[in-house]
């Protein structure tokens, strides 16, 4: 349990009480969550990219990117490698399955996620928009050929297609690339359905895509929260905001829900 004297946790209550009046709840998720599994959030504060060049002597975006793919896929599987042993033996954690549970207790709960890692899923999500692919899903780019594998270690340094011998590469976004448009859609559908709640956990929320949905429930009067220990251009625009890291944040939260929902009920 977190304290609310230390973290500034006492808008939880408050929080919880719309919550009780919510039947459908979007959860924006970012590396920040993950962090809690010992994931590395790569480019931020302590991240394994933060501020270095790599090797290769370009950014990690260049290197990690759709282009840099096409040309030089073994530079882009070198940082694939890189950063699957940074993340090896990790998996969800409570901040994950905070949200799983709380499924079953809403209309609907989804959870538009800008991870790779899988996590949500593991920890039994079901609503999952994974807006960036999941890192354990391969396909070969010559052929119909998919894999899935959970650490790289199995793979080949540049991962060969077994049927035609073309480049295996995961299924993710890399920079400079399209996002999947069946998650497009998917997004686009449930936010015209609408949501009663949105939260915003663990992610500095620079691409338009994640920002908007939230700015627009702000705009529409619906509650937004904020879960995160650093600021960013969101902490203005929410109604709440909560200074803490994801998993003891999401934990307390879920906590005073089911506590305040067993004492609504009697």
């Amino acid at each position: 349990m977190i304290e609310a004297a230390d973290t500034g946790l006492e808008q939880i209550d408050a929080i919880v009480d719309h919550m009780l009046q919510s039947a459908r709840i979007l959860f924006i998720t970012g590396a920040g969550i993950s962090a809690d599994s010992g994931l590395p959030t790569y480019r931020g504060v302590g991240g394994l990219y933060d501020g270095r060049i790599t090797d290769d002597a370009m950014p990690i975006e260049e290197a990690v990117s759709g282009g840099t793919f096409a040309r030089r896929p073994d530079i882009t599987w070198k940082y694939l490698h890189e950063i699957g042993a940074a993340t090896r033996g990790r998996t969800c954690n409570a901040g994950h399955r905070a949200i799983a549970e709380l499924e079953s207790h809403f209309d609907a709960v989804w959870v538009l996620t800008q991870n790779v890692d899988g996590f949500h899923r593991a920890a039994g999500s079901r609503n999952v928009i994974e807006i960036h692919g999941n890192a354990g899903e391969l396909y070969c780019t010559g052929c119909e050929y998919t894999d899935r594998v959970d650490d790289y270690t199995l793979l080949a340094p540049l991962p060969r297609c077994p049927e035609c011998n073309g480049v295996i590469r995961p299924r993710v976004v890399l920079f400079d690339e399209m996002l999947p448009q069946a998650a497009v859609d998917t997004l686009q559908r449930e936010l015209e359905a609408g949501f009663d709640m949105i939260f915003a956990v663990g992610t500095s929320a620079v691409f338009p895509y994640i920002a908007s949905p939230v700015i627009r429930a702000r705009m529409q009067g619906r509650p937004t929260v904020e879960i995160n220990p650093a600021e960013t251009d969101l902490s203005a625009a929410v109604d709440y905001r909560v200074p803490a890291r994801a998993a003891p944040a999401l934990s307390e939260i879920a906590r005073k829900y089911h506590r305040q929902r067993r004492t609504d009920t009697r």
